[in-house]
């Protein structure tokens, strides 16, 4: 049995952006529903969505069969909470609220196992190994793994190059919507200042040769920034994408379901 190659590297290494979809609704039915839209790839969010450890893995499981790369976002960046994840099956990681190149290293530690990092063998527990069944998992696994950043406040911003200098760190996503607040700009990531900020952290990105990432929600400007350079782009979120279609459909049959702002937006 061979061990899973890493689709979302497999996806970075074409040289073709790579669209993908926010999932925030734990049922794994709507992972599978995303999984044969035709993303690129999909990305857990356990960070603000209902998410645990049974229904990630799930979702994993969701995905698995079709030919689209997961990504999972943890609610932070805990060294054991990552082994858990890792073990389950996740292969790209992107950790939120990274603002110093000092916790950039422990999480490239984290991700890893020795002598490279400090991640915790236990793989005849893990569905990552195939409970076992993989053989030499413990000396392929790291190449494998892919570990994206969370660059979402102005600090980090400040601390970018040093981030970036972190070897192990494969990609950097930029978080417009904590960015903006961050910046003072709250609810407001379409702000010339935040996206001129956003374009000159994607230019640092690409030119240290990482991926360069981030969510945006108005097509105007995913253009805009895979433009800049940016290789992997989140233009949805299931969730909004469920409220907006159900609304719409009930004001073409109800006069009294009140109007939704659903304009573009450069967050979410």
């Amino acid at each position: 049995m061979e061990l899973p190659k890493n689709r979302f590297k497999q996806g970075q290494a074409s040289g073709r952006p790579q669209y993908g979809l926010w999932l925030g609704l734990p049922d794994n039915s709507a992972a599978e529903i995303a999984a044969v839209a035709g993303f690129d790839w999909l990305l857990i969010d356990s960070e603000h969505a209902p998410f645990d450890l049974r229904s990630i893995m799930a979702h994993l499981q969701a995905m698995a069969p079709y030919d689209v790369a997961p990504i999972v976002r943890p609610v932070e960046g805990d060294t054991a909470l990552i082994k858990q994840l890792l073990d389950i099956g996740a292969q790209t990681l992107l950790v939120p609220m990274v603002d110093t190149a000092e916790q950039a290293r422990q999480l490239v530690q984290a991700v890893r196992y020795p002598p490279q990092g400090i991640r915790g063998l236990g793989t005849s527990l893990a569905r990552a190994a195939r409970w076992n069944q993989v053989p030499g998992y413990l000396h392929k696994a790291n190449d494998e793994i892919c570990l994206l950043v969370q660059v979402e406040t102005a600090t980090a911003l400040e601390n970018l190059d040093e981030i970036l200098a972190v070897e192990g760190v494969d990609g950097v996503f930029i978080g417009p919507s904590d960015l903006s607040a961050s910046m003072g700009y709250v609810g407001d990531a379409g702000n010339p200042t935040v996206v001129a900020a956003i374009e000159a952290g994607i230019g640092k990105i690409r030119a240290a040769g990482k991926y360069a990432g981030l969510l945006c929600l108005d097509p105007a400007l995913v253009t805009q920034y895979v433009q800049q350079g940016a290789s992997f782009v989140g233009v949805g979120v299931d969730t909004l994408i469920l409220a907006q279609g159900t609304r719409k459909l009930a004001q073409q049959f109800k006069s009294d379901v009140p109007v939704a702002d659903d304009k573009p937006q450069a967050g979410y």
